[in-house]
Parts: structure tokens; sequence; C-alpha cells
């Protein structure tokens, strides 16, 4: 095929989607010499009215977009990462995970104000049981009175909801925000000791067929190893507990200073800090009255199984605290 031959890349086709589909693009044609055209590809999840958790979550985003790769209507797609299933078809393959965005969620407020300046009774909108469970397990640790609102809708339609003074906040991802240009309208970045993000989340993943060999080859220049690592950790985690994407299940996977001191003679004695990764994990009822959150830290995994292993181990540790329990209808 000629390089001048134009690589089909398929998207949703929302603000956000179309967004962060032109920036991998872009770099895609950098990398392949080739021009890429958008193929905008509508999907269930896109024209459902229902919240997530009715809908099964799972997959909603991705379905069509497989669909496409599948009857060769697109030679590529584009995911955020927090919406794939854990189980890969075999007939395809994640040629590329490029460098994570922000992972964390944000406040859109009212008058400016941060979580913690929220007023008694406020009302936050989020589409997401994992928020609702961490922001009103938070709330009921720290002595906040709020309520969590049930929304859908894409950015502007979940901002519109405080501007109109429906809601006195929103919460989002900071990724989202970010690649819109919108990070200004941001009142407070929630710290993950307060609001862990979704497995992946920020992330995006670069999906093709997994016969299309030379197109693989040469995307693996966009992926970066360490947010490969770090979202097979997070997401292996999401597997063992049989979770879906729409489950209350927080995970964050990043780098920690080596806790233990070193000795002499060790290798890496020589004034370096060694990093580890450490892999945090919460689960919860939406109301906040319950949650298993616990973490565990090892050597930054050199494979995608040494990251996996990360992530089951700490599901198991979990799973042993009663997360099963808190979770409602797991996936299968």
């Amino acid at each position: 095929m000629s390089k001048r031959t134009a690589l089909r890349l398929g998207t949703r086709r929302s603000r956000l989607a179309m967004a962060q589909s032109g920036l991998v693009a872009d770099a895609v044609s950098r990398v392949t010499g080739r021009p890429v055209e958008l193929v905008e590809i509508t999907t269930y999840g896109d024209t459902s009215r229902e919240h997530l958790a009715q809908i099964g979550g799972t997959g909603v985003f991705v379905a069509a977009l497989r669909e496409a790769l599948h009857q060769g209507e697109v030679d590529l797609a584009v995911h955020s990462l927090k919406d794939l299933p854990t189980t890969q078809p075999d007939e395809l393959v994640l040629a590329a995970v490029p460098e994570r965005e922000d992972p964390r969620d944000v406040l859109v407020a009212r008058d400016a104000l941060k979580f913690t300046d929220l007023p008694r009774g406020a009302r936050i909108g989020t589409g997401s049981p994992r928020r609702m469970a961490q922001l009103n397990a938070y709330a009921r640790g720290h002595g906040l009175d709020i309520a969590t609102v049930a929304i859908r809708g894409n950015v502007d339609t979940r901002i519109g909801y405080v501007r109109d003074g429906e809601l006195d906040a929103v919460v989002l991802a900071a990724a989202g925000l970010s690649r819109l240009g919108r990070l200004d309208e941001v009142t407070d970045f929630l710290s993950v000791d307060t609001v862990l993000p979704a497995p992946g989340q920020g992330a995006l993943a670069i999906e093709c067929a997994a016969d299309n060999a030379d197109l693989i080859a040469v995307l693996g220049e966009l992926d970066d190893p360490f947010t490969r690592a770090a979202v097979t950790a997070e997401r292996s985690l999401l597997a063992a507990l049989e979770a879906g994407c729409s489950a209350p299940v927080g995970a964050l996977a990043d780098l920690s200073p080596r806790s233990a001191p070193l000795e002499r003679g060790d290798p890496h004695a020589d004034g370096q800090i060694v990093k580890e990764m450490r892999l945090r994990a919460v689960v919860g009822t939406t109301d906040g009255t319950r949650t298993v959150q616990m973490s565990t830290t090892g050597p930054v995994p050199d494979t995608d199984d040494q990251a996996k292993t990360l992530g089951r181990e700490l599901a198991a540790e979990m799973l042993a605290q009663g997360a099963a329990g808190l979770m409602g209808e797991r996936a299968h």
C-alpha cells in the first residue's frame, strides 16, 4: 500500500472523542508518513439515554468501533482505555498505549468552589458509581453534607447543569477537559487520596487487527511502556474482581519511591531514588457506607504478565476482605 494512501481511524462522534482522535491521528501520521482520516462511528453508548449501570457499562462505547475493525471499514481505532472491556479479542491487538494524561477527577462547581467548601446539602452530579461511592465515603468520614446525583451527557451538558443552577457541581475527568482545552473551567482537582480514578482513566488505546503486522510495528513507536504497565495492572485488578467499567471500582498504578533504605553495597546506593510501582484500589457501595481500600507496591513491571500479577494479587486481597459484596452484580 502506498504511503500516500490514507489510514482510516475509527472514532466515536462526540466532541471529546474527536478531539483525542485528532491528536492520535497527528501522531500516527508522523510515525507512518501517511495521512490519516477520521471515520466517525456511532456507538450504543452515544445514543442510549439510560445510565451506564443500566445499559451494562462495559463495552457500550467500544463494540461498534471493534465491529468496524472486524469488517475492514477502518484500519485502526482509538478508545478511551477506561471504556475497554478487560478481555481482549484474539483478532484485535492494543498496538499502542500512548503516554497517559492526568488521571485525576476534577470538580467544576458554581462560584469557583472547592470540594471541601461546598455548602451543606450541595448537589454533585456524576454518571459514575465509582465517583458516587468515593465522594459519599469521603463526605461521611469528614462531616460533609452532600448529595450525589446521577447524570448523563457530554461535557457541555454536564457543566450546563452547574451553569443553569440545577446542580452545585459536577465531577469530570481531568484528561477529557485537558484534551478539549477547557481546564480553565476546573474549580478543584480531586486528590487521588479522595477519589481514585477509574482503571485506565486518562489513557488512550490504539487498536488494530492482530494480523496487520506492519501497522502494529510502526504504531509501537507511540507506545509508552510505563503507561502500558500501569493500566495493565489496573485492568488486571478489575478483571480479577469480575467487575465491569461501570462498577464502583477505582484503581491507580503510579511510581512510588522505594520505601526501604538502601544498604551499603546495593548497586543503587549511589544517591539515586529507586522507583517502584504502587497500585492502589478501592471498591465501595455507592452510598459510601462500606468500602474496601488497599494498596501494594512492587518492582516496575518489565512485562505484561508481571503487571497482571500485581493486579491479580491485590484483587485477591480485596476479595478476601469482602470486596465482592460491595459491587452489586458482577461481570462474567
